[in-house]
């Protein structure tokens, strides 16, 4: 049976359309599916993108603690939590009862460039004031710390001497698109192994 996966996200919901394109083509069995897409923000271009592709949606207070999205996940029995996009702080309840089960990603090659308030364009901007050759994006688990849980992959872009924010996010971008999906898939194919084998 597919794992089932939760997508948080607050924004457009680009990284939510390469997950479902990935599970929905892949030839061999489905290891896992998007039965839930849940936002902070009612408004969220994300939820729009889940409704499309005839999954659940949800949004949530904004001053949620965690009893609010806790129990979202477990009225649709999920499996892993996928952040996409996703601008707020997971609660630490939640942290708790899905610990190793919670992945994100980030627009650098962690540990540089990451911690609290570094998301979107503020982190594209000071790779660039540094002076880095490299960028690149990291998929990580989440723990109570900001971009600090253990890294899962990463997969390295170059900083062109021309670039600007934008266009080194628009690279990016491109890369997270393609990892993420099957970062994801990993996850969820190790998740069902660990399950087996301690059934």
């Amino acid at each position: 049976m597919p794992s089932r996966l939760a997508v948080l996200a607050s924004g457009r919901g680009s990284n939510l359309q390469a997950i479902i394109d990935h599970f929905d083509n892949l030839s061999r069995e489905r290891i896992a599916k998007v039965v839930l897409v849940a936002s902070n923000r009612a408004d969220s271009p994300a939820l729009i993108r889940a409704a499309t592709a005839s999954i659940d949606i949800a949004s949530f207070d904004a001053a949620d603690d965690g009893a609010q999205l806790l129990a979202l996940l477990r009225k649709f029995r999920i499996d892993l939590v996928v952040l996409a996009g996703y601008l707020k702080r997971i609660p630490a309840t939640v942290i708790r009862e899905y610990a190793g089960r919670i992945v994100n990603i980030h627009p650098a090659l962690l540990p540089a460039f990451g911690g609290e308030g570094m998301y979107g364009a503020r982190v594209h901007e000071a790779v660039i004031d540094s002076g880095a050759t490299e960028s690149g994006v990291t998929v990580h688990l989440v723990d109570d710390d900001y971009d600090r849980g253990p890294i899962i992959a990463q997969w390295r872009v170059p900083v062109e001497k021309s670039d600007t924010a934008d266009s080194l996010a628009e690279r990016v971008l491109a890369v997270e698109h393609v990892v993420y999906p099957r970062a994801v898939e990993m996850v969820a194919m190790l998740q069902q192994l660990e399950s087996k084998t301690s059934a």
